[in-house]
């Protein structure tokens, strides 16, 4: 076998090997069948739900800090609503923003359908960044961001207003940054740009530790820290 047919062989065995334990991922990570109801809903209105792995790994980040107050820049139809809700504390709240008045329409009834009171939820109707503004800082404890992906390093600016000491931001679609080099004929566009943008902002923030999550379409997750004084 020659040298060339050896690498190809070893660069075929390790995309083998990746396309496996993604697949083990996402059948790690059960769905009941609400949760499978509204991801189908979500893809049938073409509003990209989050993957199963996508949304356990929601629920353990809620989970992990006994979040009470969450927002959610993107409705969709409810998949990632119940992911959260399911992670966070019973006398929680999750705000959720979407433009889109057909998906709050239907994620409002899988949020019902998953058992969640009405209270538990506030939707609001409208764009992030004119809704996220309106919100008080340092009042939540977690911020999830899937949106217009452009608009990712404002989103981003929001978020940390928004979180208290030790809250969490995430976004998704994060792989986006880990696309292949771009070469003269192949700038990326204003999306993925932001996405990189967004990735290097939160990896070189000295009050955030940050973490990507190789799940569903990419997660890029970070903690706000309390301000460190002294040596």
């Amino acid at each position: 076998m020659s040298q060339t047919t050896r690498g190809e062989a070893a660069i075929a065995s390790r995309d083998d090997t990746l396309a496996h334990t993604l697949t083990h991922l996402e059948q790690y990570a059960v769905e009941d069948a609400t949760l499978t109801s509204a991801r189908e809903a979500g893809q049938r209105a073409e509003s990209s739900p989050v993957s199963a792995s996508g949304g356990a790994a929601l629920r353990f980040l809620a989970a992990s800090i006994g979040a009470r107050s969450v927002v959610e820049v993107g409705t969709g139809c409810g998949s990632s609503g119940i992911w959260l809700l399911r992670g966070m504390r019973e006398d929680s709240v999750l705000t959720s923003v979407d433009i889109e008045p057909e998906y709050q329409e239907l994620a409002r009834a899988a949020y019902r359908r998953a058992g969640f009171a009405a209270g538990r939820v506030r939707l609001i109707l409208g764009r992030g960044l004119h809704v996220l503004p309106r919100l008080t800082d340092g009042a939540y404890d977690m911020v999830f961001v899937d949106a217009e992906q452009a608009a990712y390093p404002a989103y981003l600016t929001e978020a940390l207003r928004l979180l208290r000491n030790g809250g969490i931001v995430v976004f998704n679609n994060a792989l986006e940054a880990a696309t292949s080099p771009d070469g003269p004929l192949s700038a990326p566009d204003p999306g993925t740009a932001a996405v990189r943008e967004v990735a290097r902002s939160v990896r070189d923030d000295e009050e955030l530790i940050p973490l990507l999550l190789p799940i569903g379409e990419g997660l890029l997750a970070a903690i706000r820290e309390e301000p460190r004084t002294g040596g």
